[in-house]
């Protein structure tokens, strides 16, 4: 059993109330974690170490903030089988998973990061009448932010926020889940190992309710980077229009996979299927509305319900395992109970929707699910309307592509959506009218970290990635010179 403390001031203290949560291992039912319980407390005094760190790190050349961003970058490779340990604990998560796709992108963030910010460039505009004045704009950073990220890519997506944070010279209060704080606390490690100075990362740990909304309502954080679920994003966008704060928020979604009569169905089975099953579907980009042609309807359902029957569920240790356990055994009955009321609806489990019976001794207490797929589920069903965030997934028939348009867009998420498809101006028209923040043609997860990100909807507001980012967290002047009477 570990602890995990907070990280204030570059260096791991308790809770001042001294209260912790209890955190179970997801796939052993063991107990894992007792996780600092932060509160208004704890982050006043991180707010402290951050603001006054800001009066030099706000001044850092950015030359000198990418060495040490690229040093904590380094110091995540080196740590690559511990961090990927950790976050397999903590997540229930397939090890070789964590290995190959959590761990490397969370040093990618602070490698893009850090080198990005070495190529900013100013706009400048010559004003010529009424005057001659030459006018160029400054970004400088907020100060003191806020990042709140989930629990389901713990270390990937909280790297992702506070590398452009730190990178445009702030200082940050972090909170990661409760569920999964593990990797955070040894990002935090690594940070002042790589020279990061005191106070320029600080983590308050606990619950949102306490923990994250005493960082929404702290005075010092300027602005607020938050990843969960739309019920919360809603009520930190309130408090922060109230404290007249910006906000991002990329909150859930309801991603449709639309294969078109045309598609090259050996590529779409298995890329939809991984589009849906990897990291127990909970990944907000995973598809779990399929939409199919009705007239490759029955070749595509036999093909993706025999591949999604062919994964492996088990000991996330193992490397025969493709998926381990959910986050908890709350969140498996939320997710069984997402299935019953599609087929209270009139669908039909086609495979799945059950707890494995092969599990090995060590894990026959964890939060497991066997890959799930329904058939006949309606539209207007909760299972098809209601983010479920678990390994399930719907499939229904379409006659006409603007159908399955218009079925992609009939829920309030616009995250992510899919279409594949051998014609290419048949996937751009399409791809313009489907409500979602990012659209793949004939492919899944295919990142660049230089694009814009997020959603629409109740999908969020805000975009991350790239320059996006940093101009998130940064603060926009513009200097205006008078360069004498216009010629």
């Amino acid at each position: 059993m570990r602890e995990v403390d907070h990280f204030i001031n570059g260096s791991f203290v308790p809770s001042a109330s001294g209260a912790r949560i209890h955190r179970e291992n997801p796939a052993t039912g063991e107990l894992l974690l007792l996780v600092a319980r932060g509160d208004g407390a704890d982050v006043a005094k991180a707010a402290d170490a951050a603001t006054r760190a800001f009066e030099s790190w706000g001044k850092m050349p950015a030359s000198d903030r990418s060495r040490i961003m690229l040093a904590i970058a380094a110091g995540i490779d080196a740590r690559l089988d511990e961090l990927a340990q950790l976050e397999c604990e903590d997540t229930g998560k397939p090890l070789a998973l964590a290995r190959s796709l959590d761990i490397p992108r969370a040093a990618a963030n602070f490698r893009f990061f850090a080198t990005a910010i070495l190529h900013d460039a100013s706009e400048s505009f010559m004003t010529e009448r009424p005057a001659r004045a030459l006018n160029y704009v400054l970004r400088k950073p907020l100060g003191v932010v806020g990042c709140i990220s989930p629990w389901n890519l713990p270390l990937y997506l909280f790297t992702w926020k506070i590398a452009p944070a730190l990178a445009a010279g702030n200082c940050v209060i972090a909170k990661p889940s409760e569920l999964t704080p593990s990797s955070a606390a040894a990002l935090c490690d690594i940070a002042r190992n790589a020279g990061l100075p005191p106070g320029v990362l600080n983590i308050v740990n606990g619950l949102g309710a306490e923990a994250g909304q005493a960082i929404v309502d702290c005075s010092a954080v300027r602005a607020v980077s938050f990843t969960g679920g739309t019920a919360t994003g809603r009520r930190i966008a309130a408090r922060c229009g109230e404290r007249l704060i910006p906000a991002s928020l990329e909150l859930g979604g309801k991603n449709a996979a639309i294969v078109c009569e045309d598609a090259d169905i050996a590529l779409a089975v298995p890329e939809i299927a991984r589009s849906a099953f990897l990291n127990q579907g909970e990944i907000c980009l995973c598809s779990s509305r399929i939409l199919v042609h009705r007239s490759r309807m029955k070749e595509f359902t036999e093909r993706f319900i025999f591949a999604a029957r062919g994964l492996t569920v088990g000991d996330p240790m193992s490397t025969e395992s493709d998926l381990g356990a959910l986050v908890s055994k709350a969140h498996r009955e939320k997710v069984m109970a997402a299935v019953e009321r599609g087929v209270a609806d009139g669908g039909v489990v086609a495979c799945g929707g059950e707890i494995p019976r092969n599990l090995s001794a060590r894990v026959a207490n964890g939060a497991f699910l066997q890959p799930t797929v329904l058939l006949g589920v309606p539209q207007a069903s909760s299972c098809v309307q209601e983010e479920t965030f678990g390994p399930v997934v719907t499939v229904q028939g379409f006659d006409r592509h603007r159908d399955a348009v218009m079925m992609a867009n009939g829920t309030r998420y616009g995250l992510a959506a899919s279409v594949w498809t051998r014609d290419l101006t048949r996937a751009h028209r399409m791809a313009a009218r489907i409500d979602a923040g990012t659209v793949w043609v004939n492919c899944w997860m295919l990142r660049d970290l230089r694009v814009p990100f997020g959603g629409v909807k109740d999908s969020g507001i805000g975009r991350e990635g790239g320059h996006e980012a940093l101009r998130f967290f940064s603060d926009v002047s513009n200097v205006c010179i008078s360069m004498g009477e216009a010629l």
